[in-house]
């Protein structure tokens, strides 16, 4: 178990809470840090995040979509993860928003409290599923492990109105239910259900204690519901005094999956983004301490993984990172990456999905001769499966909408 989460600088919260301030809509994201001893608590544990990683999600104003057993959302968090495992990092945990705007301006919704729920029972499910896959090695435990170091914050309004980070872990009990099946959300948040046994699912007796209104101890069974805080481990959460982030590029990358707020990442933005070191080893390496600019430079396949493991020693190792900057701008892999950026076309600069083997293709055997009728059919279909804001209340939809999603007035 996990005793504190210290976020290692305020803009790691900003940033995730940006989506939210363009769209209204919430978001969800994977904290990627490390574990350190934490000096309050005696033997204690804290998890330092660094970063946040947003997946491919489906977002809405009350809610958030995500496949987590779809092979795409397994390929795409594998490779944020070995992009953290060459920075010396872990993912720690997950990260989600939960809020909506209130009557008073510049204040949000108090949802989340003792008389309501701290976090639903879909929630918890997840929580738990996701503790099931990052279990804590334990070399004491007869299957080498125990438990989980897996957290789960929630960002949402607290009784002031202000919004604030909220810190829980799954009990092991909730863990061990969820591997064996027997619980499942209910339609009301702060209920979770107990399955009823079958002829193929064996579910034990399960009970749980609270005080009634006379004060007196009540064991009462768990069937078919019980409040889900009887599974929650509530965390502190915090940030440093003096904030010493191990990402602090004074130039963000553009966050990924976030193509439809017109902030999509593109090797044009790459080419920018690297340019702007002016091939100074020392500028380099300040230019490169960006989860974000890291995974999508990982995600080109251009870099192989010893060069993707040098960047990561330029990111951790601060005190020689000019001399290991100096050494990445002479191997062999940069220089087929500035190679490639240097003589790509301006449409592959500008397109996000545009890979290196693309661009490899491209310079090699030419682009493909078109006239200008295709040209131009191609700029209005182009146009035409991009996001457009709305005339009425400048909400930016999906192309695939004829109306609002906000207003649900029609788009012409």
């Amino acid at each position: 178990m996990v005793d504190n989460v210290e976020f290692a600088s305020s803009t790691i919260i900003d940033r995730l809470l940006s989506f939210w301030r363009s769209t209204r809509c919430q978001r969800f994201g994977f904290l990627y840090g490390r574990y350190d001893r934490s000096p309050d608590v005696p033997l204690g544990i804290k998890a330092i995040v660094e970063a946040i990683y947003e997946p491919k999600q489906g977002w809405e104003e009350d809610g958030i979509k995500i496949d987590v057993e779809s092979e795409d959302f397994d390929n795409e968090v594998r490779r944020a993860d070995a992009v953290a495992d060459a920075c010396g990092l872990k993912v720690v945990g997950m990260i989600f928003t939960d809020l909506e705007p209130a009557t008073e301006s510049g204040r949000v919704v108090y949802r989340r409290h003792a008389n309501s729920y701290f976090l639903t029972s879909l929630e918890c499910r997840l929580a738990a599923y996701m503790e099931l896959k990052h279990p804590n090695a334990s070399r004491w435990a007869r299957g080498g492990h125990f438990g989980s170091k897996f957290v789960t914050c929630c960002v949402s309004g607290n009784e002031d109105g202000d919004i604030d980070v909220t810190a829980w872990q799954l009990s092991n009990s909730a863990m061990a239910m969820q591997a064996a099946n027997l619980i499942v959300p209910s339609s009301v948040p702060s209920k979770m259900c107990v399955l009823e046994p079958t002829k193929t699912r064996y579910v034990p007796d399960v009970f749980y204690k609270y005080t009634n209104e006379y004060n007196l101890p009540v064991t009462a069974n768990a069937k078919p519901a019980f409040p889900v805080e009887y599974l929650l481990v509530n965390l502190t959460h915090g940030f440093p005094k003096d904030p010493n982030p191990m990402f602090h590029s004074d130039n963000p990358f553009c966050i990924e999956n976030r193509d439809h707020l017109h902030q999509a990442q593109t090797l044009g933005l790459l080419k920018r983004h690297i340019n702007s070191a002016q091939g100074a080893p020392a500028m380099l390496a300040v230019v490169l301490a960006d989860f974000h600019f890291l995974v999508y430079l990982a995600s080109l396949d251009i870099l192989g993984p010893n060069d993707i493991k040098l960047i990561g020693r330029i990111v951790c190792d601060s005190a020689n990172s000019v001399q290991l900057a100096e050494e990445l701008l002479s191997s062999s892999g940069w220089q087929t990456l500035s190679l490639m950026l240097q003589e790509a076309s301006e449409s592959d600069l500008n397109h996000s999905a545009a890979t290196g083997q693309a661009i490899d293709e491209r310079s090699t055997h030419g682009a493909p001769a078109s006239n200008t009728n295709s040209n131009n059919s191609s700029a209005t279909s182009a146009a035409a499966a991009s996001p457009w804001a709305c005339r009425h209340c400048t909400f930016v939809n999906s192309p695939s909408h004829d109306s609002c999603d906000m207003c649900a007035l029609p788009k012409d």
